[in-house]
């Protein structure tokens, strides 16, 4: 298959958003001595992340705004330990996303895979993450210039696996169905979405995920093997 335009995800398929993210609240947990609060550090980012994943599924479903995810996810941990202090969550929040689009982790082989795609195929990020970070992060992890455009959830208000966000995607950047591709580690969002709208993927499975409704076009297991398969 003969692909012009490539469409990666961003957050854990380039920027490696679970390492950074995990560094910067352990930064900002120590920052405000939270400590006093709960167990450890491992006790506050799992109640984290339970909620933080909940809230993302309501968000998708329009049953949140952006505003109150970001507040609730914040809060969420606190409440759990019987913090009711509103004021410290959003301070903390506040830190937490002034730090995050400073780091430059990137998943493994990002950036030798992109200088070998980017002069054979027309480069694009297709993201549910927020305008505001995303960019901010491309150019600190000096990925940037890599990429033709960045379509973002937030231009049509729909995540993928939204059909409508693809479509969109395809005209944004005037890319034919048939000669693009999907790259990405969320299943639901990246692999199923493309797959939906008959766009061909290749999953990259950082999970280790075993079950597949169905096959996805290319399963990869590491970045590098797009240098094989392109």
């Amino acid at each position: 298959m003969k692909y012009k335009n490539l469409f990666f995800d961003l957050d854990d398929t380039i920027w490696a958003f679970s390492r950074n993210a995990r560094e910067t609240f352990e930064e900002v947990y120590r920052q405000y001595s939270f400590d006093r609060y709960f167990d450890s550090f491992d006790h506050y980012y799992t109640l984290y992340q339970k909620r933080n994943t909940e809230l993302w599924v309501e968000y998708a479903e329009g049953k949140v705004t952006k505003d109150e995810l970001n507040r609730q996810r914040f809060f969420y941990p606190l409440q759990a330990v019987g913090v009711g202090d509103e004021a410290l969550a959003e301070r903390f929040s506040k830190d937490f996303f002034a730090i995050i689009p400073t780091k430059s982790g990137l998943m493994p082989y990002a950036k030798e895979v992109l200088e070998y795609l980017a002069p054979k195929y027309n480069l694009y990020i297709l993201s549910n993450g927020f305008r505001e970070l995303q960019s901010r992060k491309m150019h600190s992890a000096g990925v940037a210039g890599y990429f033709r455009k960045v379509i973002l959830s937030e231009d049509l208000g729909l995540l993928k696996p939204r059909p409508e966000l693809f479509h969109f995607a395809l005209s944004a950047t005037q890319s034919e169905l048939h000669e693009s591709l999907m790259i990405g580690d969320s299943w639901e969002a990246d692999i199923t979405g493309a797959h939906g709208v008959g766009m061909h993927q290749a999953f990259y499975n950082v999970s280790e995920r075993t079950v597949f409704p169905f096959l996805p076009t290319y399963h990869l297991h590491s970045l590098k093997e797009l240098m094989d398969l392109l």
